[in-house]
């Protein structure tokens, strides 16, 4: 299992159409995959889950995948979130 807190640094935050590619993003891995928010947990392959969170630019948030390719998975999610990387 891998964890990691990471700050969402995308200018409108996790609006529809980011929160959309981020669950595009986290389905490309086998590993399950999570966000986890104060003391909120939801699965990032969830389109509804995800939009329950409401995040917005400057928070932070903790991702958690476990599985074969549980690296990968938070290496792209961070690389999404932080603004460096756009999900394909």
């Amino acid at each position: 299992m891998v964890a990691k807190s990471v700050e969402i640094r995308l200018p409108g935050g996790l609006e529809a159409r980011p929160v959309a590619e981020l669950v595009q993003l986290a389905s490309k891995y086998d590993s399950t995959v999570h966000i986890e928010v104060k003391d909120r947990k939801v699965n990032a392959k969830s389109i509804m889950g995800m939009m329950t969170l409401s995040l917005d630019r400057g928070q932070e948030l903790t991702l958690i995948a476990d599985g074969e390719d549980e690296e990968a998975a938070v290496a792209d999610m961070e690389s999404f979130l932080s603004g460096t990387a756009k999900a394909s």
